[in-house]
């Protein structure tokens, strides 16, 4: 039986230690002590420096570049946590790499997030908590029970305090339309589909047309992440052809690979880009708006350790 008369213990891994930090930061308390490195040989080597018997351990690793690393040290902390005796152990995942390989959609692919599911079950996780999965259903991969936060309160809150009255929002695609309407209900404000066909499995898009009206307005194109950024430009530009009066980029995640980050900073028909924190991102650009989630994650965390809802913090 867990002790949670001392409240959670947070560990950090190596691929988001600032996030981890803030977290702990706002629930009041300092991290959980742990080493974790890679010997010369590249296995990687966990150790908890302090007591975590029958506690409630809570570790943060997204799954940020270099992503498949990252997924064995969690697994490894997991596994260490495990071993320790602790009471219960939540897996916390701001962002979930492998959520797009959600389904077999060609013939002999993988379902690599349902595998990965295991792996992190078979650890030892009791608990998951994710935020704005790429695909929904991945929640049920999981034996373990799975919390998926939102970051749309806090983008919401974001836009709706610059005071516009025209804002329209718009999805990149007919697939995210969902994620976009619940978007724009937040902000009272219209919503466009931006109609595209992606070329094989390449991040070759080609953009088609625009579903709803835009003209004169100020556009927010949203989506849970940002990878490349083909899509993101691709419909900055239709947007702009059509008459909108400043392009917004806004997504949960900023994946951002290979450099693509400059490529969308340097877009002239982009204004701004906002993300979440919930990978490490590293650029100093004056177009790109950095909002933090570690409150909501704490204050889920806090929750949790005290059996409380945390649905109840989207009502």
């Amino acid at each position: 039986m867990k002790n949670t008369q001392k409240g959670p213990l947070i560990i950090s891994g190596n691929a988001h230690n600032t996030l981890a930090k803030d977290i702990a930061s706002y629930i009041g308390q300092d991290l959980t002590r742990a080493e974790v490195f890679k010997f010369n040989n590249d296995n990687t080597f966990v150790k908890i420096l302090e007591n975590v018997r029958e506690r409630d351990v809570f570790i943060i690793q997204p799954t940020a570049f270099p992503v498949n690393d990252n997924i064995m040290e969690l697994l490894i902390m997991i596994d260490a946590a495990k071993r320790a005796s602790a009471g219960r152990i939540t897996a916390v995942i701001p962002y979930f790499s492998y959520a797009r390989t959600d389904k077999k959609d060609q013939p002999r692919v993988p379902i690599t997030g349902r595998l990965i599911a295991d792996l992190i079950t078979t650890a030892g996780a009791d608990r998951v908590m994710m935020m704005d999965l790429h695909a929904g259903q991945v929640q049920g991969f999981f034996s373990a029970t799975v919390d998926e936060l939102t970051a749309l309160p806090i983008l919401a809150s974001y836009f709706i305090d610059k005071k516009y009255d025209d804002w329209v929002v718009v999805s990149p695609d007919i697939g995210g339309t969902k994620r976009a309407r619940d978007f724009a209900n937040k902000l009272g404000a219209p919503l466009a589909i931006i109609e595209k066909r992606r070329i094989g499995n390449k991040d070759t898009v080609e953009t088609l047309n625009i579903i709803g009206e835009v003209k004169d307005r100020s556009a927010i194109l949203f989506d849970d992440e940002i990878n490349t950024g083909g899509t993101m430009i691709a419909g900055s530009k239709i947007l702009k052809e059509n008459n909108v009066k400043d392009v917004y980029v806004a997504a949960t995640h900023g994946v951002f690979p290979n450099g693509s980050l400059e490529k969308i900073v340097s877009s002239e028909e982009i204004k701004e880009i906002v993300v979440t924190d919930s990978l490490p991102i590293r650029n100093e650009s004056s177009k790109l708006k950095i909002l933090p989630i570690s409150e909501l994650l704490g204050e889920a965390i806090k929750r949790t350790n005290r059996g409380d809802s945390v649905g109840a913090l989207f009502l």
